[in-house]
């Protein structure tokens, strides 16, 4: 080993836990982000990065009515005095700010390539410029007034406010989203009309619930439009917790055309979501087969969004098309409600849309109340130097004297008349033109509007009531200016329901109909092939094995499968192995233990009754659609205990059963002995000395007892044949007629599609 060196001598060298050290830097990492990064104010609704682009364009005299600067003299201004961060992360803020699709109510207004919809990226700020706009202006109204704090920036030279005055409600209006550590943000854009109602209504009434609360804003206000169909209970309880989300939906439209057809028109997509991306994966899709109902897609959009589905039929339901298209593409997608924000600048947490505009009301009387201090020190200022400019107008010859004989005019001006230091300036700074007589009248008129002035601001700072009044009024002025009767107020996302009961009927139209045949094996190998011409003596199986089930069904068929276990499996005939080779085992399908075997493999039929029975000769009468159960376990429907197993499951078709034994006694008894049942053991069919239930199955007692031989031969026993081996449920039974087929059953094959 080599010698240990130590380090350079440059100061005492201070053991620190590693643990204590990550901790603490961690701590100071995660605070840094979540206040100084990700998560808005809850007053003004702003990050730090986007308060500090519209106060740098405000210092550069950027109004609405101003002229246009370029973007890269914002972001080297914004970057150089408030922000010291890339470029590139100013301008991606910037830029966002004057999207009228990503932002409900643009801050800046843009002149350039600013991006668009289909997601392509805005040009360099050396090519673009901007300005604020009106709500922008309203955010930061009042500003060089003392109405917010001011801190010093990262250098301390210059003064950058803590947060904007925001005459606006910015966070609800414009949404904001964002990650920070161990927290995340995400609130959609809303209208502003509503939420001036919503304010309002709680300047009256402080304690409203979240449910009037949605009465006044029903959701969220999107700048892409779109319609949601989330329930107003959902809703509801989202701003009431502050989390939840909102299902949203494209606006499509049906469009009439030539020979009786028509196709579907997109004129507004969800949020955030890039048209180019949207169009190119319902492509894809289309290509993977797995849009079965469109046959094109063609996006015509210029200005407005126009995006073109064309079916694949004209007999395609336009219901079943759209849902097809919102389950699996971005035209329906969960705009998530967050609302976790840093309340009085300082604490994250999340809070219910009650709390959030409280607490914008109660800044807004923060700001009204420090405006009008403000307000009242100015005049408070003025009127001093007026009362100094009417002793001048009054002792004018006397005050020319002074000024003109003494070296030091301003001690004389103070001992002569009584002045302060402030009017004394005042007069020492007048021009010689303000000593018109015009100019006196004028004085006299001014002092008289500010002392009125000052009267109305002592008794509002006086007045709770007066304060919130005025309030009110500003909130008014707000919806008159941008509410619903504007062009930029109009709600564009709309409300409406999902349709109910679509799912079966979309899951069998997702699946294209053809036919096929089953082929299920003795050792449980299961295969479909295609079409209906398939002959069971062509088809070939693994050595050993042979043909135990074939059924013809189509794709959108769904096919069950009783089992010895006393389970029905249900499978859906267009995930079946195809018809090359001898297909898979059904075991790899579901699960079943080891000894478990197939019983019956048929086609479902809704409303269909069976008979199943053990071979301990139990069975009942069952509805098929209480067993159907799209689970690889299955639906246990026949309880079988120790060595009994399932063995039979027909069709309870008729008037009467026939049952035969394993010791080959036949018995036969009414049909309406047997109970109906979801499931259990049931009750017993016909009694056993030795063995145990070989077959059964109904019949008309009308039309005879049909039975298939093993040359596949089909024999009828009428009613006067069978004399005999009628009896009651639960007896044993007596030997069959002669001719009855040697291996006990009724029909080699008993369930057929």
């Amino acid at each position: 080993m080599g010698k240990r060196v130590s380090p350079p001598d440059s100061g005492p060298i201070e053991p620190v836990n590693l643990r204590d050290a990550l901790e603490e830097r961690y701590l100071a990492y995660a605070l840094s982000t979540i206040m100084h990064r990700a998560l808005p104010d809850v007053r003004d609704g702003l990050k730090p990065v986007h308060r500090r682009v519209l106060y740098a364009m405000q210092q550069l005299r950027l109004g609405p009515q101003g002229e246009f600067r370029k973007c890269a003299k914002i972001v080297g201004d914004t970057m150089g005095n408030f922000h010291p961060h890339g470029n590139q992360a100013i301008y991606d803020a910037l830029a966002r700010l004057a999207q009228d699709f990503s932002v409900r109510y643009p801050l800046i207004d843009g002149q350039g390539n600013f991006g668009n919809i289909d997601g392509d990226n805005p040009a360099a700020d050396r090519y673009t410029e901007a300005r604020l706009t009106a709500v922008a202006a309203h955010l930061l109204e009042g500003i060089d007034e003392d109405t917010v704090d001011f801190r010093p920036n990262y250098d301390g030279r210059e003064q950058e406010p803590s947060v904007l005055p925001a005459n606006f409600p910015n966070l609800l209006a414009n949404g904001s989203s964002g990650i920070a550590v161990g927290m995340a943000t995400s609130i959609p854009p809303h209208n502003v009309g509503e939420l001036c109602d919503a304010a309002l209504h709680l300047i009256k009434f402080p304690k409203a619930t979240a449910d009037k609360l949605v009465d006044l804003v029903p959701g969220p206000d999107l700048p892409t439009g779109g319609v949601i169909v989330e329930t107003r209970e959902e809703i509801v309880q989202a701003y009431k917790t502050g989390r939840g989300g909102f299902r949203l939906r494209a606006y499509w439209e049906q469009e009439d055309t030539s020979r009786g057809g028509y196709q579907i028109v997109i004129t507004e997509i969800p949020y955030q979501v890039p048209k180019a991306r949207l169009v190119a994966r319902i492509a894809e899709l289309l290509l993977q087969k797995k849009l079965p109902l469109l046959a094109d897609v063609r996006d015509e959009s210029a200005e407005d969004v126009r995006l073109i589905l064309e079916p694949k039929s004209r007999t395609v339901d336009p219901m079943l098309l759209m849902e097809q298209m919102f389950k699996l593409t971005e035209l329906e997608t969960r705009v998530s409600l967050n609302m976790n924000v840093l309340s009085q600048g300082q604490i994250p947490n999340v809070l219910s849309l009650r709390q959030v505009l409280l607490e914008w009301l109660d800044h807004r009387l923060v700001v009204l109340v420090r405006r009008s201090k403000f307000r009242l020190a100015k005049i408070d200022h003025r009127l001093e130097v007026l009362a100094g400019y009417l002793i001048v107008y009054l002792n004018l010859d006397k005050v020319i004297k002074i000024i003109r004989e003494k070296d030091e005019p301003k001690p004389a001006l103070i001992r002569a008349f009584k002045l302060t230091e402030v009017q004394a300036e005042a007069i020492l700074n007048m021009r010689l033109r303000a000593l018109r007589k015009l100019e006196e009248m004028e004085l006299r008129r001014e002092h008289t509007n500010l002392t009125t002035e000052r009267k109305e601001v002592k008794s509002l700072l006086a007045s709770k009531d007066k304060q919130w009044k005025r309030i009110a009024e500003e909130i008014k002025e707000l919806k008159k200016e941008f509410g619903d009767k504007t062009e930029l107020g109009k709600r564009r996302t709309t409300f409406d329901d999902a349709p109910e009961g679509v799912e079966i009927e979309l899951a069998e139209a997702m699946i294209e109909k053809e036919p096929v045949t089953i082929v299920l094996s003795d050792k449980g190998w299961i295969r479909a092939v295609r079409g209906h011409n398939t002959k069971p003596e062509s088809l070939t199986f693994k050595e050993g094995d042979r043909l135990k089930r074939f059924v013809r069904a189509q794709t959108t068929d769904t096919l069950l499968l009783f089992a010895t276990n006393g389970r029905f499996y249900s499978l859906p005939a267009d995930k079946l192995p195809g018809g090359r080779g001898h297909g898979e085992p059904f075991r790899l399908m579901v699960d079943i233990e080891d000894a478990g075997d197939s019983v019956e493999l048929f086609v479902h039929q809704p409303g269909r009754k069976l008979l199943i029975a053990g071979t301990s000769g139990h069975g009942f009468i069952v509805t098929e659609d209480d067993v159907v159960a799209m689970t690889r376990k299955g639906k246990q429907i026949l309880n079988v205990r120790g060595d009994d197993e399932a063995a039979v499951c027909v069709p309870a078709d008729g008037d009467s059963v026939a049952v035969i034994g394993e010791n080959r006694k036949l018995l036969l008894f009414p049909l309406k002995d047997l109970p109906e049942m979801p499931r259990g053991k049931g009750v017993r069919l016909q009694r056993y000395k030795d063995g145990g239930l070989a077959d059964a199955k109904t019949f008309t007692k009308k039309e005879g007892l049909n039975y298939i031989d093993a040359a596949e031969r089909t024999f009828t026993l009428s009613s006067a044949d069978l004399r005999d081996w009628w009896g009651g449920r639960a007896q044993a039974g007596r030997l069959p007629p002669r001719g009855f087929p040697k291996s006990g059953l009724f029909s080699s094959s008993k369930l057929k599609g």
